[in-house]
């Protein structure tokens, strides 16, 4: 570790930016830190001053890494925009109206823009109820309508009527949390715009590279779309390029993600790093000529840096071309290297400019796989030895991907919940055409301006593509290609780490010790995983889900399940984002999906739930003797009432107007709207309840209603 500082650095800055994330009202801690790192520090100094040897200075370097802490703790406070006093966040007026600028490049969905925006100023009623317009900071995320309206442009400022609202908190258990991964970019509000709502005020881009940046990345897009003829294939180009994935089919989108391969469609580490391999195969030539290193470093650089201006400076890759930057300029210079001390010494500089790129999946997983490919894959390549030198070649590519594949798996099932089985084929055939298609897309953009050489290489563009497209859709046809439905709570995927980590030390070093850690590691990952399964095993749940403008009840036991729902089938989004993860996290493996009619005419039971009744204006469900009432319509003409108290009364479909109408109908235990009524008349049904005393839950305020029946 002596040869390797800027590890110990980041480790001591992580640890102060984890500190801040999770004990944000703890201002003592950086202050006792500060203190106590500045004291060892000093008298560490002082202590070998006048020695002509100095010995290890523990007590000094121990200071030093307590400073660096207190510095985590004081940069990801000062990058954090709520801790801004004319923060959004903090007006407690209703905003009018506010005035923002385009801050990213937007970006094209089915229906709508997304574009960010950074408010500059805002408007709002003064202590004497005047309208002024104040200065105001804060992002937006804002959703414009597509219809008959041009793309926003990166500078563009906007006038814009109306309040943002708070981003919601995930609502549904185990559902991804987009409020927190929104706030890790200092964004916490939203708003849905009508073309009437917005006007535009003149164009000032807040930054000129960026501009840059966002101009060169559409002339990228134009270039691609004259010279990539066919959607699939041109989809697959702008995603691996441009991290543009706008035009991606979504059935291939699933395919590359069952191959284990849907880390190739987002620009990341990934692409800078085959691009830096094929420009040092390439470029390797000049080694031995004078100045070769020094011409081969600015090549480099400048082909790295167009890559990453080309994709507009997207976040993942800028932090790959710190990070490949050192290692040319080491290069370039002579230097000795370690690539910990390379990998802490870009983590070190990307967190001090942004902290919260800790907590991206991509940071993480780029710099483990990176780690773990250069601490392990030459011990494991050098393992076996080929005479062919094609497959020696396809034995390194390989090595690679169980390597990379070994390191981030347990990061990846926690995080997106499936492995790839079969991405010991998918993943060679990946990189190899990988290292085909980048330079060939890299050739294409630079001999644009040539009309035939433009032309061939666009051929070979869009051929490569194909191939690759061809490839991955074959090998995602294979039965069992993707383990689906993956969960690790956090303590399993740490402990799960453990077992590798020590394992592969056993494997490497023969010392018996690993041999007792791995052993211990392992029965405390068995004894988790077992008693997750024990629990899950013996749960029983009622929950009404939170699904927008739709109902959602379902019926856990065991590892069974029953849903009621009617999300229409064709509707796999809603149904992937909103409720698949709260399955997988209670561990249902045999889903039964009942489909409830949205029309209020329907009459008749679905045929696969039992002790099931439904008419015009109510459906009765009964299950291991708890009564469930989903009422549809309640109308003055028929009186209907039921005799027996209800378990579970559930609002559906704006039935309910006034509290008045349920007097001499239905007595329940527990009264709960969906998500398919209005949200304005579940408002106001929920203060008059607080007035008269009723007690009752809405999905839309409070997230899922769930209640063990244990």
């Amino acid at each position: 570790m002596k040869s390797q500082p800027f590890a110990r650095y980041v480790a001591a800055l992580i640890a102060g930016i984890v500190c801040y994330v999770q004990l944000p009202e703890w201002d003592e801690l950086p202050i006792a830190t500060l203190i106590i790192g500045l004291a060892l520090l000093i008298w560490g100094f002082l202590r070998n001053a006048g020695k002509t040897i100095k010995p290890i200075q523990l007590t000094s370097g121990t200071g030093g890494l307590l400073i660096l802490v207190t510095l985590g703790w004081a940069i990801t406070y000062q990058r954090t925009a709520s801790n801004r006093s004319d923060n959004l966040v903090h007006l407690a007026d209703t905003l009018r109206a506010y005035e923002g600028v385009v801050s990213a490049q937007p970006e094209e969905r089915a229906k709508t823009y997304r574009v960010e925006l950074e408010i500059r100023r805002g408007e709002w009623k003064n202590d004497q109820s005047i309208n002024q317009w104040r200065p105001l900071s804060g992002r937006v995320i804002v959703y414009l309508d597509k219809a008959d309206q041009a793309m926003p442009k990166y500078g563009e400022v906007w006038l814009v009527s109306g309040s943002p609202r708070p981003i919601d908190p995930p609502l549904n258990p185990g559902e991804f949390n987009y409020k927190q991964y929104l706030s890790y970019r200092n964004i916490y509000h939203q708003q849905y715009l009508r073309p009437f709502q917005r006007h535009i005020l003149g164009v000032a881009p807040p930054n000129s590279i960026t501009q840059l940046a966002t101009a060169v990345n559409r002339w990228a897009d134009s270039v691609f779309t004259h010279q990539v003829g066919t959607r699939a294939e041109f989809g697959i180009v702008n995603a691996m390029i441009l991290g543009v994935r706008d035009d991606l089919d979504s059935e291939l989108y699933r395919a590359y993600s069952a191959a284990g391969a849907v880390h190739i469609l987002s620009v990341s580490g990934l692409h800078v790093g085959i691009l830096f391999a094929v420009l040092t195969f390439l470029l390797s030539f000049l080694i031995k000529r004078p100045r070769g290193k020094l011409l081969m470093a600015v090549l480099q650089l400048a082909i790295l840096w167009f890559y990453a201006l080309i994709t507009g400076f997207s976040p993942p890759v800028l932090r790959s071309a710190g990070m490949f930057t050192l290692l040319i300029l080491a290069n370039a210079f002579g230097r000795q290297q370690q690539l910990m001390n390379t990998l802490g010494a870009s983590a070190f500089f990307i967190l001090c400019f942004d902290p919260y790129a800790l907590f991206s999946a991509g940071f993480q997983l780029s710099y483990l796989a990176v780690a773990g490919i250069g601490a392990w894959q030459s011990s494991f390549y050098q393992s076996l030895t080929f005479r062919n030198k094609w497959v020696n070649r396809l034995w390194e590519l390989t090595a690679v991907a169980i390597i990379a594949q070994l390191i981030t798996f347990p990061l990846g099932v926690f995080y997106f919940h499936q492995f790839p089985t079969y991405f010991l084929l998918a993943n060679p055939i990946v990189i190899v055409m990988s290292e085909l298609l980048l330079p060939l897309a890299m050739a294409t953009l630079a001999f644009s301006w040539v009309p035939f050489v433009s032309d061939v290489l666009g051929w070979l563009l869009q051929k490569t593509a194909c191939l690759l497209n061809y490839a991955v859709t074959q090998t995602s046809q294979l039965p069992g290609a993707a383990w689906d439905g993956l969960w690790l709570s956090p303590v399993a995927m740490l402990l799960t780490y453990a077992v590798i980590l020590t394992g592969v030390a056993l494997l490497l070093t023969r010392n018996r010790t690993y041999v007792w850690a791995t052993c211990i590691t392992a029965m405390l990952l068995a004894g988790v995983i077992l008693w997750d399964e024990y629990e899950q095993a013996h749960q029983r749940r009622l929950a009404v889900h939170f699904l927008p403008h739709r109902t959602a009840i379902s019926l856990t036991d065991g590892h069974r399940s029953t849903l009621l729902t009617d999300l229409d089938t064709a509707d796999t989004r809603s149904y992937d984002f909103y409720l698949k993860n709260t399955f997988g996290q209670w561990g249902v493996s045999d889903l039964a999906v009942a489909h409830l009619s949205r029309n209020l005419n329907a009459v008749g039971a679905p045929a696969n739930i039992p002790a099931y009744y439904q008419n015009r204006e109510y459906a009765l469900w009964v299950w291991q003797g708890k009564t469930l009432l989903f009422v549809n319509k309640l109308s003055g003409r028929n009186r209907w009432r039921l005799p027996a108290v209800i378990d579970y009364l559930i609002i559906r479909r704006n039935a309910l107007e006034d509290w008045n109408q349920l007097n001499g109908r239905i007595v329940a235990r527990h009264i709960i709207f969906d998500d398919s009524n209005k949200t304005p008349l579940t408002d106001k049904l929920l203060t008059d309840a607080k007035q008269l005393g009723i007690a009752c839950y809405s999905v839309r305020q409070m997230g899922a209603y769930v209640a063990s029946l244990n």
